[in-house]
């Protein structure tokens, strides 16, 4: 069945609302690998709360991705599996350790990449804190394969952020873990591509792959370790474009390039050779 433009640009759905704890706070740290040494104390800020000494328990800001689950406009009911093209999140204020939040959200574009080029639907969604307190702003860009030639324009798409030429200003090897996948599934996204053999080979990939939503975790996890010093409250805006999969066990190599306030970076896996992730921008508050 074609895609119905009116109607997915009318999609809405607010007032979601959702609750987290600090357990799913620190799942998701440990899904994208913080804490594999458990004698860092700034790693362990983010995945442990039973100190001696009292401290705040710190939240990685991509935590944002998952706070809400799958808020969505509603369903999209497309011909092909919905992959995740970007995600651009703007952070208003930093997360707490545990919430109860409301998430509004809605298609805002859909772009017809042509037939047998599939189409990217784009949506907003925000969360805020109870009280109304907007917490982040997450824009999201679906690819879905088979879903082109409905009519629709291909114009009017964002560009995509200009990478520098010069040499990285910093480079950072992340590794994964084999299981990483199967962790990072009880975060809320437990489609069987990423745990199941037999899915993934039904798919066209050799092995189950990574969550695009973990690659964008780690990318984030980097800048907090080189250029933010742990302190979530530096990152106001974290958006990638995703080009590639990483297989867990693979080695992340995260570039990055700091002009002022604003991080470019792209990241590569390192067995490979292969660009994961494309054309990504952090702003630094």
């Amino acid at each position: 069945m074609a895609i119905n433009y009116d109607q997915l640009m009318a999609m809405k759905k607010l007032e979601q609302k959702h609750s987290y704890s600090d357990r799913d706070v620190m799942l998701y740290a440990i899904g994208i690998g913080m804490g594999s040494d458990p004698l860092d104390e700034k790693e362990l800020a983010f995945v442990n709360e039973a100190t001696m000494t009292a401290r705040p328990l710190k939240v990685v800001p991509t935590f944002a991705s998952v706070a809400a689950g799958f808020a969505e406009p509603g369903e999209f009911n497309l011909n092909s599996i919905a992959l995740d093209g970007e995600r651009d999140i703007t952070f208003h204020s930093t997360l707490p350790p545990a919430a109860h939040i409301t998430a509004d959200s809605c298609v805002v574009a859909v772009y017809d990449k042509g037939k047998d080029k599939g189409a990217v639907i784009r949506f907003h969604t925000l969360l805020k804190a109870s009280p109304g307190e907007p917490l982040a702003t997450l824009v999201t860009s679906y690819f879905a394969r088979w879903d082109g030639g409905f009519g629709g324009s291909s114009h009017g798409q964002p560009q995509p952020h200009q990478m520098p030429s010069r040499t990285p200003d910093r480079v950072v090897d992340v590794p994964t873990r084999p299981d990483q996948g199967l962790i990072y599934r009880l975060c809320g996204d437990r489609h069987p591509l990423h745990s199941d053999p037999e899915s993934a080979k039904k798919l066209g990939f050799e092995k189950p792959i990574l969550h695009g939503m973990c690659s964008y975790g780690i990318t984030c996890r980097g800048i907090l370790q080189t250029y933010a010093d742990y302190d979530p409250s530096a990152i106001r805006r974290h958006a990638a474009r995703f080009s590639s999969p990483v297989y867990p066990g693979e080695t992340v190599t995260l570039e990055m390039w700091k002009d002022g306030n604003f991080i470019s970076f792209e990241a590569s896996v390192k067995e490979r050779g292969v660009t994961v992730v494309k054309n990504g921008l952090t702003v630094l508050g």
